[in-house]
């Protein structure tokens, strides 16, 4: 937990209330999201027990698996989310498209990628997990032979298995826990697992008229009237749920299981149905905050891995592989590190308060502009050239961390190369000698247009974090050297990938 966050959370404590960490939303939210609530057999690392899903707030789907030690029926039961999901997946899929160019110099492409892209909204990080878990089990089933599934069970395992492997990139929002997007922006007086809690976390951020967040939270860790969230159940559940299935299997006659499954359903829904609603309440809270300014890119970017993939699947349609081979392994750390670097520089550029942070560790300032040269040059590379080179005198009130010839942005005017000069000691704090080094509108000489030159009295923020900065580059997979094993042999599905144990 950094530093500010602490504060809030102190703060948090001390009013009883949850505290902002942002001034704007970091994160996408579609317009029609995709909401899961899943609750899986206790004692079974992925045994589907029921699922609440659908886009529409007020007309939640509700699927159920009334013997979930039985392997068909699960199967019927991930058959059951895929006639619902899969839909989805189409209806963005076929979308109208917008031409995006990929790559740099010569390797510049021209590209469409479609304007909708599927959002899933789970309840927490478990719910993260069962999806990965329920598409390693399914995407490796076949649809003949012995044992066969329906042709739309492997295809939705494939799905699931991408998006939790989207979830793991920092800034993605094909794939989130509503837990994790709510404690991003707002802080509580509780502990990081509490917030785990969405019942509790939400109590904080809106508690009822005339109760404080803290009272509201206390009394939602009840889990007879708050039932978890999943895809975990309560113990005391886990009981009255035995007892109903136990009833259905020995139920006489035709009417006898109709009712008891009726009976189950009742019971899996009313332990859903809490945190369906609490979900929509935590996206329209979402929703109020204002979207910063690089959500946009983040979506667009997700909308492009969307459209790839669907196409792969198209085109190729191989399942992915059980494990990463030591070249993707790598390749795929390197852009997950990428990821967070730049999603941290993005939120910091788009947020004050985010930026904030980096002013406590030394890689930002923030002052007051005293004076500036608009009309300085420096010599240029060739003999009797010159460069315009204007420069800024910021004063700072804290000391400035940052050397002399550090390579500096302001958020306000992210195009704009600047670099420290000097950094003068004044007082309890510094000031800064910062030289612009463009953008000006490709404009080579002054005066500056309006503007794009800080004004005497401007305060200003300058930071050595770029979002824009270039990712390291790794060998292609057939240039892997043979100290690295080599070039990877690629994935094949084998028949015995989609063995399991039946008895």
């Amino acid at each position: 937990m950094s530093a500010l966050a602490t504060v809030a959370a102190l703060r948090a404590t001390a009013s009883g209330d949850a505290e902002r960490l942002t001034t704007v939303r970091h994160a996408h939210l579609d317009d029609t999201p995709f909401v899961l609530v899943p609750l899986t057999l206790a004692g079974e690392a992925c045994a589907p027990l029921a699922a609440l899903a659908g886009t529409d707030p007020d007309i939640p789907v509700l699927l159920t698996v009334r013997r979930p030690y039985d392997r068909t029926e699960r199967f019927g039961f991930v058959e059951g989310l895929a006639q619902l999901l899969l839909p989805h997946l189409d209806e963005c899929r076929a979308a109208p498209k917008e031409p995006y160019t990929a790559g740099r110099g010569k390797d510049k492409e021209e590209r469409e990628r479609p304007l909708r892209a599927p959002q899933l909204l789970v309840p927490n990080a478990g719910g993260i997990t069962y999806m990965r878990l329920l598409g390693r089990l399914t995407r490796l089933r076949a649809a003949e032979g012995p044992h066969a599934v329906a042709p739309s069970v492997p295809t939705l395992g494939k799905w699931l298995t991408w998006f939790a492997d989207r979830a793991e990139f920092p800034g993605s929002c094909l794939l989130q826990p509503l837990t994790r997007l709510l404690s991003t922006h707002w802080a509580t007086g509780q502990s990081p697992t509490e917030n785990a809690n969405l019942a509790s976390l939400l109590g904080w951020i809106e508690p009822p008229a005339g109760r404080t967040g803290a009272e509201t939270a206390r009394e939602r860790e009840d889990p007879s009237a708050w039932p978890p969230a999943g895809p975990a159940t309560d113990p005391v559940f886990d009981r009255t749920l035995d007892e109903l299935i136990t009833q259905y299997d020995s139920a006489p006659g035709q009417r006898g299981p109709e009712a008891a499954a009726r009976r189950i359903d009742h019971e899996l829904r009313a332990q859903m149905l809490p945190t369906w609603q609490l979900m929509w309440q935590g996206i329209r809270l979402l929703r109020e905050l204002p979207p910063g300014k690089h959500v946009a890119d983040r979506w667009a970017f997700d909308r492009r891995l969307f459209g790839e993939y669907a196409d792969y699947l198209d085109d190729d349609g191989r399942p992915q592989a059980r494990r990463d081979h030591a070249v993707g392994a790598a390749r795929r750390l390197a852009r997950m590190e990428e990821a967070q670097v730049r999603y941290d520089a993005e939120r910091a550029y788009d947020d004050p308060l985010v930026m904030a942070e980096y002013e406590l560790t030394g890689e930002a300032f923030t002052g007051v502009v005293t004076a500036r040269d608009e009309e300085r040059t420096v010599p240029g590379a060739r003999l009797g050239s010159t460069l315009w080179r204007p420069t800024l005198t910021v004063l700072c009130e804290l000391p400035v961390s940052l050397a002399a010839g550090t390579a500096v942005k302001s958020p306000p005017r992210p195009g704009q190369k600047a670099e420290i000069l000097d950094v003068v000691p004044d007082g309890t704090g510094s000031a800064v000698l910062i030289q612009l080094n463009g953008g000006f509108d490709n404009k080579r000489k002054p005066p500056a247009p309006p503007g794009t030159l800080a004004a005497l009295g401007e305060t200003v923020t300058y930071t050595s974090i770029d979002p824009k900065s270039m990712p390291s580059a790794l060998p292609s997979e057939e240039d892997t050297p043979w100290t690295h094993g080599g070039p990877p042999q690629p994935y094949e599905p084998t028949d015995e990938d989609a063995e399991e144990v039946w008895e």
